[in-house]
């Protein structure tokens, strides 16, 4: 009887949030919102670039190639960096740069000048996402993680969504003046997080598994992830995930236009009209019920999303077989509802795995694996098409990798040690 006020009063000092945690998720949030609308709006503007810039198509798709090949290549050593170094002035001299990159896209005149920028932002802004999630769980232990990590992939999400606008302005203006305003932009709110963002106080930081930055060595902590079968199991799981992901996504406004016989700016508002909020939502609604439910049960944070996959699974399935076209859109806004609960857990799920001074280079290689799957699905797509199977067929199959993947997740086993955190 004399020991229950003790473990009330542990649990109590476990869930103490530190001081500024909730601050560097919104500070951060703005930070992701800009880091996908600086590299996505190029995609919009299209017309605006080549008129201004003569160039091929092959030549403007590789704009977006080089961008996602050395973006995605670098994500695991710009990930050792802010396991080695200060997470926060990382982020900052990332987003600094990127900034810098995106002002000097509005003053190429050439495709090959267009093609160094691109290069160069790939660069500068994969130090990003691996520094951000690693400090916003250093930030956030417990629960409130999972919640943390929704509410900044959120603020990457609006951020995607704002992509239009890029287009918008340069139809009415000129296509440089987007990226004159948003590199300005992104250079001031770099300075400001200079003197806002910190990394987790020492007092805090010394709860946290010993460890010291300094012994940290990019090989070695290559081997330390790839000798963990659950971090070899997450990996694959994630890239199926994504094979799913680019497939859905990147054909569904095809697949609305040719099935139900809808016209082109239709089956687009189909497509993202509906999609893209209801992924909001469940980024939001997968990290909180995660949270609420890691309270009872330390693998939660693992179950959420497989059960997000067994949903969202048949719904594609059913999606993809019907010929009434509310059911089918109702089937897509459930699966975009679920598939997000993987996307707010998935680093929550690696601090549960891995050693927490590789948590970053961790996220790196699951960026680099997300960035060479994302395009190996989409042309795997085109191949499929080309070898005239239907798209019905190819979301059928997307749903039972869906499964595959939920089963390796299931497998995953939380290391005891970082467990208890």
């Amino acid at each position: 009887m004399m020991k229950q006020p003790s473990i009330a009063v542990k649990e109590s000092v476990k869930s103490t949030l530190p001081s500024g945690a909730w601050l560097v998720v919104g500070l951060l949030s703005v930070v992701g919102c800009l880091n996908y609308l600086d590299r996505i709006m190029i995609t919009t503007m299209r017309e605006s670039i080549m008129r201004a810039i003569p160039m091929t198509e092959a030549q403007f798709g590789l704009l977006t190639s080089s961008f996602l090949w050395v973006y995605g290549l670098l994500s695991p050593v710009a990930g050792f960096l802010a396991d080695r170094f200060s997470r926060s002035r990382v982020i900052i001299a990332s987003l600094f740069l990127w900034s810098i990159v995106t002002w000097l896209t509005a003053y190429s005149t050439t495709f090959e000048s267009l093609l160094v920028t691109r290069i160069l932002m790939g660069i500068s802004e994969a130090c990003y996402i691996p520094a951000a999630l690693a400090l916003i769980v250093d930030y956030h232990r417990k629960n409130t993680r999972s919640l943390a990590i929704g509410i900044h992939m959120a603020g990457i999400m609006i951020g995607s969504g704002l992509g239009f606008v890029g287009g918008w302005i340069a139809e009415h203006h000129h296509w440089n003046t987007p990226f004159i305003y948003l590199g300005v932009i992104g250079i001031t709110y770099a300075g400001l997080l200079a003197f806002t963002l910190r990394d987790i106080p020492l007092k805090e930081e010394s709860r946290m598994p010993p460890g010291s930055k300094k012994g940290l060595n990019f090989f070695s902590a290559l081997n330390d992830l790839f000798k963990l079968r659950s971090y070899n199991l997450m990996l694959i799981a994630w890239g199926l995930l994504g094979i799913v992901a680019w497939l859905v996504v990147g054909w569904l406004p095809t697949y609305f236009q040719e099935h139900f016989k809808l016209s082109q700016a239709i089956s687009g508002f189909y497509a993202t009209g509906y999609f893209y909020p209801a992924a909001l939502v469940g980024l939001l609604l997968g990290g909180y019920w995660a949270d609420q439910w890691s309270r009872t049960n330390p693998k939660a944070r693992i179950f959420v999303p497989v059960i997000g996959i067994c949903i969202g699974a048949p719904c594609v399935f059913a999606a993809s077989s019907t010929g009434h076209l509310i059911l089918a859109i109702v089937c897509f806004v459930i699966f975009a509802l679920t598939k997000s609960f993987i996307d707010t857990n998935m680093m929550p799920i690696l601090c549960l795995v891995a050693n927490p001074r590789h948590r970053a280079t961790g996220y790196g290689i699951l960026n680099l694996a997300a960035c060479i799957i994302g395009g190996a699905g989409i042309y795997a797509g085109g191949l499929l098409r080309d070898a005239h199977i239907h798209l019905g067929k190819i979301y059928r199959i997307a749903a039972l990798i869906m499964l595959v993947s939920a089963v390796l997740l299931v497998w995953v086993k939380p290391q005891p040690v970082i467990e208890e955190e």
